[in-house]
């Protein structure tokens, strides 16, 4: 008896909160924002997040760092989407991609960097890489001594160099 009660008092409310819903249905002014502007411009704002200029790049990096490629793959991916122009973002999509073998991403990302950063070591030290990591070592040697004539003195391009002649001598075989 108690059971039915309890169900009784519920279906008794989703009525009465549905008589209240169905009281805010559409009036003459539809269209119109609480400031008075266009509903329109509220459409997208779930999309929509503040970001502090080096949120996103900082998180993306300590993923990164961390060896949780996954993660700051989609991170750098909202950077990119936040800060279109901003070539870090445009970098650590690029080198995440890399390692979660999503080559199709870091192609387009190293395509917009050859117009940002293009002729940087910075930039032929990843892109090299990059086909590193996909067994093209023709290409990342080609890369990698780009960036050594920019920049003979870089450590970065040197431990690339070196990661590539073991490579060369001492294949892995799965």
């Amino acid at each position: 008896m108690l059971q039915i009660r309890a169900g009784t008092k519920c279906i008794a409310f989703l009525i009465a909160a549905g008589a209240i819903l169905a009281g805010c249905q559409s009036s003459s002014v539809d269209g119109l924002a609480a400031y008075g502007d266009s509903a329109k411009t509220l459409e997208d704002d779930a999309a929509v997040a503040f970001y502090k200029n080096d949120e996103l790049i900082t998180t993306g990096k300590l993923q990164f760092q961390e060896k949780n490629y996954g993660k700051s793959y989609a991170i750098y991916k909202r950077a990119v989407d936040v800060f279109p122009q901003d070539p870090a973002a445009w970098l650590g999509l690029a080198a995440s991609a890399d390692m979660v073998a999503r080559f199709d991403t870091s192609d387009r990302a190293y395509q917009q960097l050859s117009r940002m950063i293009g002729n940087t070591p910075v930039y032929y030290n990843n892109i090299g890489y990059s086909h590193l990591l996909r067994g093209d070592l023709r290409n990342a040697r080609r890369y990698f001594l780009k960036a050594y004539e920019l920049d003979p003195g870089n450590e970065v391009t040197a431990r690339n160099l070196e990661l590539m002649k073991n490579s060369v001598n001492h294949p892995q075989r799965g």
